[in-house]
């Protein structure tokens, strides 16, 4: 049960450093970079907004995407227009001018012409739906709950495990009192134990000599 109040404490440790580290770092790329997708170690994660990319990516599907040292016609990629986040497919690319052109799959007309320094990452896998938990857990109040219910059963955790160690100390204090009793070794006890010992010998010792007396009478 310890073992497993150790465990749980560590990962809400984990969970809320995380949460911290990220809303942190989230906060930072925004305001002072003006980088709406942080890419840490190659690799981000976004959520599509619009159904421009039906019936390949929908609405609330979470995308995962990474860096490349290149991007070809076809790739699906994620860039930064304005404050804006946009995954589109390549459709054309100009190698010499470093830029390349994107379309929604469900859009009639291409977005421009766009520099490749704009591209965040190409599309690695998707997640259906999983976008709405990520917008949820991303916003303020979902920050809140998380953080909130994670240091309240870490709390938890804490006062069950403080009352179960109390529980343990009562029931050692009981066991200490009761073989205090059983094994009482203080003067007054010891004297009183000699003086019921004495009285009980003498009563024996008188009982004894009755019965001597009386069966010598009975001989005569």
């Amino acid at each position: 049960m310890k073992a497993g109040r150790v465990v749980l404490r560590a990962l809400l440790i984990i969970v809320i450093s995380v949460t911290i580290g990220l809303t942190v770092y989230t906060w930072n790329a925004r305001r002072m970079f003006h980088n709406e997708l942080p890419m840490p170690f190659g690799v981000g994660a976004a959520v599509v907004l619009t159904g421009s990319m039906e019936p390949t990516l929908n609405v609330n599907d979470l995308v995962v995407v990474k860096t490349a040292d290149d991007y070809e016609i076809g790739d699906i990629v994620v860039f930064q227009q304005g404050n804006d986040l946009i995954i589109h497919r390549i459709i054309d690319k100009n190698v010499e001018e470093k830029r390349i052109v994107t379309k929604g799959d469900a859009n009639n007309v291409d977005d421009g012409s766009i520099p490749l320094s704009a591209v965040k990452g190409k599309l690695s896998f998707s997640v259906p739906f999983v976008g709405l938990a990520v917008k949820a857990l991303k916003s303020v109040p979902g920050i809140i709950i998380v953080l909130g219910t994670s240091a309240a059963l870490m709390i938890l955790s804490w006062k069950n495990e403080r009352k179960e160690s109390e529980k343990d100390l009562d029931a050692i204090r009981a066991e200490i009192a009761k073989l205090k009793g059983q094994t009482d070794t203080t003067p007054e006890s010891i004297e009183e134990q000699i003086r019921k010992l004495k009285k009980e010998l003498g009563q024996t010792a008188e009982n004894t000599q009755n019965r001597g007396e009386q069966h010598g009478n009975e001989k005569e």
